[in-house]
């Protein structure tokens, strides 16, 4: 019976994504432009380099990180911040709680018809067409399995972050703020806008403890590897297990306490 709830909110979320069809349009336009400005900056950070490969990697390899990282952005993107900053500020969040499912779960579920669409629209066209122009950078094998498997607790992860978010707008009744420094720190340090390869060896390391690393790089890496080792697919796998387990538990904790100070201001 609750997997029925569930998948009535995912075909709804699904109707309800491709009734915006206007958005989705705009979505592509932004992301071109973006990854044309992407591919002059870094084509103009290897020319003053010198060398073909800076850190490690190429130019090509980098490119291809970022391409794929830019697509997993938008398949993964909920807005569950300012979800629930506007129910906070409408008092919708009241009808929302009287609902016979957990609020955390029934946002989730509301947007996993994202997911599937954003899916099929972005990220699998985007992964067809780098591995056809590429000729094959991208691996086929195994890989592919841990992928998946590591993006499935990333989404996890990243949701938990963004709802332990939306809950501060409990206190604060405005969310905008907090949200934009959420949305910088988490592209920046989970390696979406800049490879972690290319931060300085102390903050590289710090970075794969933290759990803004398990969101993008942590897929990504495990995607682009031809021949993962073992012990590097159980330790990546095991860091994104870890983190995904703890930020649920923390999300959770944090919203049951945090109910105690809602206040309601609209309808």
């Amino acid at each position: 019976m609750k997997l029925k709830k569930y998948i009535t909110l995912t075909r709804a979320g699904i109707i309800e994504a491709l009734q915006f069809r206007l958005s989705f349009v705009v979505m592509v336009i932004g992301n071109l432009l973006y990854l044309i400005v992407v591919y002059f900056l870094w084509k103009a950070i290897y020319a003053s380099a010198g060398t073909d490969v800076v850190n490690g990697m190429t130019f090509n390899d980098t490119l291809i990180y970022l391409v794929l990282a830019t697509a997993l952005f938008n398949f993964m993107e909920m807005y569950t911040v300012w979800e629930i900053g506007r129910n906070i500020q409408s008092g919708k969040i009241v009808l929302d709680l009287l609902k016979p499912m957990e609020y955390r779960k029934y946002l989730f579920w509301s947007y996993s018809g994202t997911f599937v669409t954003q899916f099929f629209l972005t990220f699998l066209p985007t992964f067809i067409v780098v591995s056809v122009v590429t000729h094959g950078a991208v691996p086929l094998g195994i890989n592919l399995l841990y992928f998946v498997i590591s993006v499935v607790m990333a989404v996890s992860i990243n949701y938990s972050i963004d709802f332990l978010v939306g809950t501060i707008c409990l206190y604060t009744e405005s969310i905008w703020g907090i949200n934009i420094m959420k949305q910088v720190i988490v592209l920046l340090l989970s390696g979406a806008t800049i490879p972690l390869a290319f931060f300085p060896e102390p903050l590289r390391s710090a970075m794969y403890y933290l759990p803004f690393q398990s969101i993008y790089n942590a897929p990504l890496s495990l995607l682009l590897d031809g021949d993962p080792q073992p012990q590097t697919v159980l330790t990546t796998l095991g860091m994104q297990a870890m983190w995904c387990i703890f930020m649920l538990l923390l999300s959770k904790g944090f919203w049951k306490v945090s109910l105690r100070q809602i206040t309601v201001n609209g309808g």
